[in-house]
């Protein structure tokens, strides 16, 4: 017996040229992004819109205006939207930085000895940044590259990622440098292009244009005078793969369980391994190198 969800050329079932990791809530099909129509869970296919609005115009007419339905749609209406938010957030934060004289950034900044007291520094650090040169690369890159993914996986999966990314930054910047206070999206943006790089592979398409990118992205971290955490870079890199590896083999919708459970747990040991490294700062033991 076939699954009518598993599509092995992850391409539209309306658009047979067009590739995607997202499914429709309702009846697992491939949809591309113009057939997707957000839902208030996930997006629907154009055949399942049609027969909600059937149904709904039926109730409709039976029992008159659905107030839930009009905060649902209105709802809806901000879904796949985590890119735009990303951009908008840290460039107020950036703003905010200049006006304050750099408090912005000495609050929330990640440095690994503050992580125990001030554990918001995990995610507020991949939204604040130093330069107008380092805000404008960072989010051009999420701009170009946040947008195709959040196409590709849906926003709740390329939020998942972003953050992942971010918080394998952290922990290779604890790892290898806890004594380093860092800024930037930088980990999770590297990130975002290892899981394109699998994803793109995964979907058949020869992606080593964007690996030689990344490459080249990642050596200039190492230069002498640069500024640049390349221990972020990596840990992003490192997630970036797994994470998309993790999308590439559980896009199915009966393996939904299952990918939510891979990426909690991804969560976890990032989190605990950085806590097991300020644990060690604070007993004096010191890791890095």
């Amino acid at each position: 017996m076939s699954d009518p969800a598993y599509n092995s050329n992850n391409t539209c079932y309306r658009h047979p040229d067009r590739q995607s990791f997202v499914l429709c809530q309702r009846c697992g099909r491939t949809i591309c992004p113009e057939c997707q129509t957000p839902a208030a869970v996930g997006v629907h296919c154009p055949e399942c819109v049609r027969e909600q609005r059937a149904q709904f115009t039926a109730n409709r007419r039976a029992n008159g205006p659905s107030g839930m339905t009009v905060a649902r749609r209105r709802f809806a209406m901000l879904d796949q939207k985590a890119t735009v938010v990303i951009v908008a957030v840290s460039v107020v934060l950036w703003l905010l930085n200049q006006v304050s004289g750099g408090y912005v950034n000495a609050w929330l900044s990640y440095y690994t000895p503050f992580v125990g007291t001030q554990p918001w520094r995990l995610v507020t650090g991949l939204f604040v940044h130093s330069s107008f040169f380092h805000i404008l690369f960072n989010m051009w890159a999420v701009w170009i590259f946040g947008r195709m993914l959040e196409n590709i996986l849906g926003t709740w999966r390329f939020l998942a990622l972003y953050f992942l990314a971010g918080l394998g930054g952290d922990l290779a910047v604890s790892l290898l440098s806890p004594g380093t206070q860092v800024v930037g999206a930088s980990g999770a943006i590297f990130g975002l292009f290892a899981a394109f790089f699998v994803i793109q592979r995964s979907l058949g398409y020869n992606a080593v244009q964007l690996l030689v990118i990344m490459g080249l992205n990642l050596v200039v971290g190492f230069l002498p005078g640069t500024a640049i955490s390349w221990q972020a870079h990596v840990g992003g890199i490192v997630l970036g793969f797994i994470t998309g590896f993790v999308f590439a083999k559980t896009r199915n919708v009966r393996q939904r369980g299952l990918q939510i459970g891979l990426l909690v747990a991804e969560a976890v040991v990032l989190i605990a391994g950085i806590f097991a490294v300020y644990a060690s700062l604070q007993a004096g033991i010191g890791v890095g190198v």
